[in-house]
């Protein structure tokens, strides 16, 4: 039979139930301080597990531990975070570290060295333990040529950086590590800037860019060079105006000039002055407008994007042909129109759009007006100005006794500084590459005066043919004439 006696009091229930939360609750205190003391002594994966093992006896919320995850993309756009983090995590990499990746670029003088996938740093920022972890994983995607009807696949990877720390510890690392973490990085890369040369193609490729051309040795018309550089500087200390005005924050070259005339290596000296980085964009392996929207959003800031032989690389369609409103699945000229000055230029901030030709009259007028080529810089032919920077990079001269009979050769002649520099390079000795190059200059001057002279004969022998019509009509006038005089007679 049931007895109401055999049961305990309610008071005694209570008495037990607290004792019993306040027990748990210590223990929970022990093993958090416990915890915390031995971050420092315990394996990151024997942490782990003693927190998933102790999360099933209190809840899933007793795990101290956050994870930050800091994709290398965001988006379209590179993550500037993740950009920082890599240079950061390359100077406190510690022995503990057993899996590194070490490159060397040609002429580069130190070595690059990173994690490896799957290895782990600890760094300590004002007390706090943070672990960081390179995360690298593999996608396919499948692509299909509606031309060829041929299936391909192509592999990328993508790249993470995970940063775990203790929960209580996120606003501040948030707040100030992180930010300090970013300007540290700015710090290392300026110290060891290199400039690097990116080819844009469907995906893209860098090397370190090793061009020597600085404005020093550059052979151009100083007046010109001067007014450049001062609208390059003037540009780098426009944010704040850019921003005031609504204008997103680039500058638009156009370079043109007969082939030789140092437009490549013009855009090399600017790149050197500025520590720019080069994207150098192939529009002939581009097939539509999303190719570009992708490739001109994941360059990344204080970067100079090229496309040279803008009027041959590709044949892009003229507005008032149709092209202007073609689907996504071409490349248009709308379609590089609108990435050079439509909203997807403020993606990016202190970016540089260089375009190159060798026949200005070829481009749409679209491409040449202001907002889009700002500038237009004509790159002619060797001056006198010109041939003496050569010398002096090349001769290591400054003055000689053929330099007056060789300028005023330039005066007369059609020469580009890249035919001046290979007759310099002939010789190291000044009087012989000197002279053979004033020998050069008098063969370009026959040249010149017999095209001269048999373009005159063409268009004496086209003058005469012009007029021989009217003789013959004139001829034949009086012709009549005299035979109507006969028959009046």
């Amino acid at each position: 039979m049931f007895s109401f006696t055999s049961m305990p009091s309610t008071t005694s229930v209570l008495s037990t139930y607290t004792s019993f939360a306040a027990s748990a609750m210590l223990l929970r205190t022990v093993i958090s301080e416990v915890q915390t003391m031995t971050t420092q002594l315990i394996p990151q994966q024997l942490q782990e597990k003693l927190s998933s093992k102790l999360g099933g006896l209190f809840g899933n919320n007793f795990s101290s531990q956050i994870t930050l995850i800091i994709d290398e993309h965001n988006g379209l756009s590179i993550n500037e975070i993740y950009q920082a983090s890599d240079i950061y995590l390359s100077t406190i990499i510690t022995p503990s570290v057993k899996h590194l990746k070490v490159s060397k670029a040609p002429r580069e003088k130190n070595l690059s060295i990173t994690i490896d996938k799957g290895e782990k740093i600890i760094d300590v920022f004002e007390g706090i333990r943070l672990i960081w972890e390179f995360i690298s994983t593999e996608k396919q995607k499948s692509n299909f040529d509606y031309e060829t009807s041929l299936h391909s696949t192509e592999t990328s990877e993508q790249r993470s950086i995970h940063l775990s720390l203790n929960k209580k510890y996120k606003e501040i690392v948030l707040s100030t590590y992180l930010p300090y973490v970013v300007d540290r990085s700015k710090a290392i890369k300026e110290e060891n800037k290199v400039v690097k040369l990116y080819s844009l193609g469907n995906s893209y490729q860098d090397v370190n860019l090793d061009h020597p051309s600085t404005f020093d040795t550059l052979a151009m018309d100083p007046k010109l060079k001067k007014e450049l550089m001062d609208d390059l500087d003037r540009f780098l200390k426009r944010r704040e105006f850019y921003r005031r005005v609504g204008k997103a924050w680039k500058r638009g070259y156009l370079l043109y000039g007969p082939p030789g005339t140092g437009k490549s290596s013009l855009i090399a000296a600017m790149a050197n002055y500025l520590k720019f980085d080069i994207y150098d964009l192939e529009l002939s392996n581009l097939h539509s407008n999303a190719d570009l929207r992708r490739l001109i959003a994941s360059t990344a800031n204080r970067s100079i994007l090229v496309i040279e032989d803008i009027d041959c690389t590709i044949e892009l369609q003229d507005r008032q042909y149709g092209g202007y409103n073609q689907r996504d699945n071409q490349l248009t000229l709308s379609g590089l129109l609108n990435f050079i000055d439509g909203l997807w230029t403020s993606c990016g901030d202190e970016r540089i759009i260089v375009f190159t030709t060798n026949h200005k009259d070829r481009l749409d007028p679209a491409l040449l007006r202001p907002g889009r080529m700002d500038m237009h810089i004509h790159m002619s032919y060797s001056t006198p100005s010109g041939f003496k920077i050569l010398a002096s990079n090349y001769l290591r001269i400054e003055s000689h006794c053929l330099f007056t009979e060789i300028e005023g050769l330039i005066k007369e002649v059609e020469v580009t500084p890249a035919e001046v520099a290979e007759e310099l390079m002939k010789s190291e000795d000044p009087d012989i590459a000197l002279a053979g190059l004033v020998a050069f200059l008098q063969q370009k001057k026959k040249q010149m005066k017999c095209s001269e002279e048999s373009k005159s004969e063409v268009e004496k022998v086209n003058e005469q043919s012009k007029q021989s019509p009217g003789k013959k009509k004139v001829k034949e006038s009086k012709r009549k004439k005299a035979r109507s005089g006969k028959s009046r007679r």
